[in-house]
């Protein structure tokens, strides 16, 4: 009976740190500088294909400013963040 509960203890604790082995992976891959530049490389693209349906002027350049919002937006939140859970989160 004791060997059956050590073992069922063993199987949840590898259960347990490959759980948080994947957590810990996914937020590397949230908060990586590749996922910000790829979703801001992604972003411009698309921009510029949106100004080329609409023929705005300079596509290239204007596309520019969504895909500068987002990536200035990454690096302003931790600090909002930071200041929004010091003043509101109780």
């Amino acid at each position: 009976m004791r060997e059956n509960l050590q073992a069922e203890l063993k199987r949840e604790l590898h259960s347990i740190k490959q759980r948080n082995a994947r957590v810990e992976a996914d937020k590397a891959w949230e908060t990586s500088a590749a996922r910000r530049g790829l979703i801001t490389l992604m972003t411009y693209v698309l921009a510029v294909i949106l100004f080329v349906i609409i023929a705005a002027p300079n596509p290239w350049l204007t596309a520019l400013v969504p895909a500068a919002a987002y990536a200035l937006s990454t690096l302003t939140l931790p600090f909002v963040k930071d200041w929004w859970l010091g003043n509101f989160y109780k």
